[in-house]
């Protein structure tokens, strides 16, 4: 959530922010129900003076044993009209609110500004993409022919874009998430397991609701709602309270299957592990001070870098532009991995930073030592890695013109020391 005082006094500044996001409505509405409500407040404010005078008044006639009917009929005639406008404020509060909660971040300085994806400049490419004396398939064709990815019959459980792995495949699943997971403990982040269900209010402070109600999978008799990513519960690992500055920044990883509706997203990656609706990521989160958070996202990209690194496999770093940026972000890296079966490059991490986005809508402060005073943390997140979409590039790096699987050195021990995915084993 945007802060009302900086629109208040910055509106033409915020609007271009937002337009160069995409976002174009005026915020002068937002600035009308604002000046509506301080009037309200001032009037409230006003009545409640009066009325304590009033009542200073009536004291004094009861001491002296005088008349105070008219009095108190007109603290009557008072307290009926602040009830009024309370119930008048409530409703502008929420309105105010309502308003807010639909606007985007603001870009970071540091952003290109663009309209789509074209105008994402490349920041860095490491490895070299592989040469074969073969020409290398899909990973979904290499999965089915070695038998440890099941389409069909997880259609037939569920629906389309569910999918069914087995024997290997299923350990190779495993596997990703266990390596992920000690390289970043081993890092210094906290491991957290969360619930996959959680209320709209934490949907709400994270930046999921409103603005992508129809992505969400609801449950309605318990007003709860599946996780799309584990960026939503650890947003709310803090809400509505005050931490110490001394023990920022928290640094939290967690593994959890996501949930997402991919609404609007049909015709696109239709096969394989890249667009499915339930999926497994292993996320990494920061809360911040605001003087360090831009250094912390560069420290988050770092740290999900690494685990292909260690895996060998050749990626891009992307800077995003205003208008590619998610809902909450103020500046967004991605992570895109080489897919020599898809022969393109195809996103496997986003790292971005929230500033006081996300804190705002939460309500999560720090208390700074020097001055006493309290300020919103600042949030960060990032994919370290997306197991599914990992899994996909290693089966496409990794495979041979037999069609095997070679298992990077990094995930033989994860499992059980197996050298390769070979047909007919386990």
């Amino acid at each position: 959530m945007l802060d009302l005082k900086l629109i208040r006094e910055n509106r033409e500044l915020v609007e271009t922010a937002l337009k160069n996001r995409g976002f174009k409505e005026s915020l002068l509405e937002i600035l009308s129900i604002d000046e509506n409500r301080r009037k309200i407040i001032q009037e409230v404010e006003a009545l409640k003076s009066a009325k304590n005078k009033l009542s200073d008044e009536i004291g004094k006639l009861k001491r002296e044993k005088k008349d105070a009917s008219a009095e108190m009929a007109e603290v009557g005639k008072l307290n009926v009209r602040i009830a009024g406008l309370d119930a008048e404020l409530s409703k502008v509060d929420a309105k105010l609110n309502d308003a807010l909660l639909v606007l985007p971040n603001i870009p970071d300085k540091s952003v290109p500004v663009g309209t789509d994806d074209k105008a994402n400049p490349v920041v860095r490419t490491v490895g070299d993409i592989p040469k074969y004396t073969f020409k290398p398939k899909p990973h979904w064709e290499v999965g089915e022919a070695l038998d440890i990815m099941d389409f069909e019959k997880a259609v037939k459980i569920a629906a389309s874009r569910f999918l069914i792995l087995k024997k290997a495949g299923a350990k190779l699943e495993r596997a990703l998430i266990s390596f992920m997971l000690d390289t970043h403990v081993a890092a210094g982040f906290t491991e957290i397991y969360p619930p996959y269900l959680v209320n709209g209010k934490s949907m709400q402070s994270s930046g999921q609701l409103p603005k992508f109600a129809e992505e969400l999978y609801k449950c309605s008799e318990d007003d709860l709602y599946l996780i799309p990513t584990a960026e939503v519960p650890l947003t709310n690992m803090h809400r509505d309270e005050v931490v110490k500055e001394d023990e920022l920044p928290y640094k939290y990883v967690s593994y959890s299957a996501c949930f997402r509706r991919e609404a609007g997203s049909y015709g696109k990656d239709l096969k394989g592990l890249i667009r499915v609706h339930q999926f497994d990521k292993v996320e990494l989160f920061k809360f911040t001070s605001p003087e360090n958070s831009f250094t912390e996202l560069e420290s988050m990209l770092l740290q999900a870098e690494e685990i292909l690194k260690i895996l060998k496999l050749p990626y891009r770093v992307i800077q995003l532009c205003t208008g590619d940026m998610g809902f909450a972000s103020a500046k967004t890296y991605d992570l895109e991995v080489w897919m020599p079966g898809l022969n393109m490059y195809k996103e496997i991490s986003s790292c971005s930073n929230c500033t006081d986005f996300q804190a705002r809508r939460a309500n999560i402060k720090f208390k700074r030592k020097t001055t006493g005073k309290s300020e919103f943390v600042h949030t960060l997140n990032g994919s370290g890695l997306a197991v599914g979409r990992t899994m996909a590039a290693l089966i496409e790096n990794y495979q041979q013109e037999n069609g095997d699987i070679l298992i990077p050195e990094a995930l033989k021990t994860y499992m059980g020391g197996m050298e390769k995915i070979t047909v007919g084993k386990p």
